[in-house]
């Protein structure tokens, strides 16, 4: 345990020093990795300890980062507060998105998801008072970080690293308290959990709602620094895809492995994005396509399973090793023995 909490101080001053490390080009995609692991993180609550697999999560991020720009441009509404106001509507709908998909399961549950963030694209692509889809871009002309608007990169930065510890504190929250007990209880063993009394759509529902708060803050946060949001941009399938491979890359229903997926994806798409340039376009979907599909081959617990494998293979190996070791020098015959 101790072990665990070093690794995880040294990680955090790692943190803290790094933007003085590198320049502003690979701060951005830092910053990149960063948000790509809180979505990770987020999408993790009901997909990774709840095993309920939604590929429609685009649809919560998109409505944080529309909550929060149309309440700035139309009613001048302080960014911290339209973050907030986000994902209050993005847990609303969750609550229609759960109602109306935890009928199903499987790839069944999977497919609606999808279906159902098609709709909520398809909404804001004909909403006039949202930008259709041309879009809405994000006013400029107040900065500071009252108004979460920075002629530099390095803000960013602070706020997507405290946002992706907030959504770790509420993972690792729950994961250790009564919810997260449920919520493995649920994808291990849907039929025991109902056998001892846990009400299993109702603890669905919750896993989607807090996921889908967090979804929308990291949405939000989307909207603040690239200051121009469209339909394409936050509500696309290829983006609810990313946030489940994230998670499922790194290892699912783990507290890092999002963390780790993070790193891994991000740092594959810019080199495919500086390789390929813009004829690449498309490449993203058959990188995405590829992962899943080695992933789910070789790797089905992702990174930290595999890891965590291995440890325990060498640990094994390298006991066996002693074992022999001992009993070779337990057998071995003493001089007057041997005469």
């Amino acid at each position: 345990m101790m072990k665990s909490y070093l690794m995880i101080g040294v990680a955090l001053l790692c943190a803290v020093a790094l933007p003085s490390l590198v320049d502003a080009s690979h701060l951005n995609t830092v910053i990149l990795v960063l948000m790509a692991a809180q979505l990770g993180v987020a999408w993790n609550m009901v997909g990774g300890y709840a095993g309920q697999v939604s590929l429609g999560h685009a649809a919560f991020y998109g409505l944080g980062a529309y909550t929060s720009t149309v309440l700035l441009i139309n009613f001048g509404v302080n960014p911290w507060l339209g973050v907030l106001a986000g994902g209050l509507v993005a847990a609303l709908l969750s609550l229609a998105f759960g109602w109306s998909c935890f009928r199903l399961k499987g790839h069944y549950f999977a497919m609606a998801t999808i279906a159902v963030a098609e709709l909520v694209q398809i909404f804001f692509t004909e909403w006039e008072y949202g930008g259709a889809a041309v879009g809405l871009y994000v006013p400029m002309d107040k900065h500071g970080w009252l108004w979460m608007n920075f002629a530099t990169k390095l803000p960013y930065y602070w706020l997507a690293l405290g946002l992706l510890l907030l959504t770790l504190a509420a993972n690792w929250w729950i994961e250790r308290s009564y919810l997260g007990y449920y919520f493995r209880a649920i994808k291990d063993e849907p039929d025991a959990a109902r056998s001892i009394g846990i009400n299993i759509a109702r603890y669905k529902q919750v896993a989607l709602t807090v996921s889908a708060f967090f979804t929308a803050l990291g949405g939000s946060l989307y909207a603040q620094k690239e200051l121009y949001i469209d339909p394409g941009s936050v509500l696309s399938t290829a983006l609810s895809i990313k946030m489940a491979l994230v998670s499922i890359l790194g290892g699912v229903g783990t507290l890092f492995g999002p963390v780790v997926g993070a790193v891994i994806l991000t740092s594959i798409e810019e080199f495919s994005r500086i390789l390929f340039g813009g004829s690449g376009r498309g490449t993203d979907v058959i990188i995405y396509a590829s992962l899943i599909v080695f992933v789910a081959v070789f790797y089905p617990t992702g990174v930290l399973g595999w890891w965590s494998s291995f440890k325990e293979r060498r640990a094994a190996r390298a006991d066996a090793s002693r074992q022999i070791a001992a009993h070779a020098a337990t057998a071995q015959p003493t001089g007057k023995e041997a005469v």
